[in-house]
């Protein structure tokens, strides 16, 4: 089968899947939530007296360290658990067409969840006249950073059968890029590490090209960050998946 139409397929097979049981709409719901409470209350998105989503965007990259696991962490761990990995891979579909499947449905789930933010960006326009450019950077770095966290959560859900231990990991390593650029994580390398490694890892930070495109600033290196972190993981995702399909 075609790679484009095998990806279709499963990708729509995959987000039909979430709005199937409440856990989409649970998602949902505990994502506005939560991003309506980080905004105004922590965020103090009224008191700042400032025309635009600062508030709103400065927080994604801790929320989405904790909800998109928990979305990625279903992916394979419950195929693998449930034993339906092997009627999957009888399907007539590429390994790599599925795994891209089923992030795609994953990424895009998020993105739906993300858009009915969108009251927030009327709202902001309603009291002020903010740069809706910066508005629209800060929403595409938002939804490629969620696109990273998944694949990380997709290709460690394709390592174990638990998806509590999917949850866990993949939490670990999403919270380890994003702090990689925080000074004391670049003290502590920089003291027994050449300076060009310490800044290799301080440019694998998701917090420091978010930031960088929230200031409205869409620099092409950022996009390309996001984009091959998403495709060296899905790579490994379709390596795992590979080895353990038969375990």
């Amino acid at each position: 089968m075609n790679g484009l139409k095998g990806t279709y397929i499963i990708f729509r097979r995959e987000l039909a899947a979430y709005f199937a049981t409440p856990l989409a709409y649970v998602f949902i719901v505990i994502f506005l939530f939560s991003t309506g409470i980080f905004t105004f209350y922590v965020g103090n998105f009224f008191d700042r007296g400032q025309d635009d989503l600062k508030a709103f965007f400065m927080f994604h990259p801790w929320l989405y360290l904790f909800l998109i696991p928990a979305i990625s962490m279903r992916l394979w761990a419950e195929e693998r658990k449930q034993g339906t990995i092997e009627l999957l891979m009888t399907l007539p579909v590429r390994l790599g067409s599925i795994v891209a499947g089923k992030f795609l449905a994953a990424w895009c789930f998020t993105a739906i969840a993300l858009a009915l933010t969108f009251p927030l960006w009327l709202t902001v326009n309603y009291l002020g006249h903010p740069d809706n450019g910066v508005i629209l950077a800060s929403y595409l770095g938002s939804i490629l950073m969620a696109g990273g966290y998944l694949a990380i959560g997709a290709c460690i859900s394709a390592t174990t059968r638990n998806q509590v231990i999917a949850f866990v990991v993949s939490v670990t390593i999403c919270f380890i890029f994003v702090v990689a650029g925080a000074p004391i994580v670049l003290d502590f390398f920089s003291g027994w590490l050449p300076p060009f490694v310490a800044n290799i890892i301080g440019s694998l930070s998701f917090l420091t090209h978010f930031n960088a495109i929230t200031d409205g600033v869409v620099d092409l290196r950022d996009v390309i960050f996001y984009v091959s972190t998403i495709a060296v993981w899905l790579f490994a995702n379709v390596i795992v998946v590979d080895l353990k399909k038969a375990a």
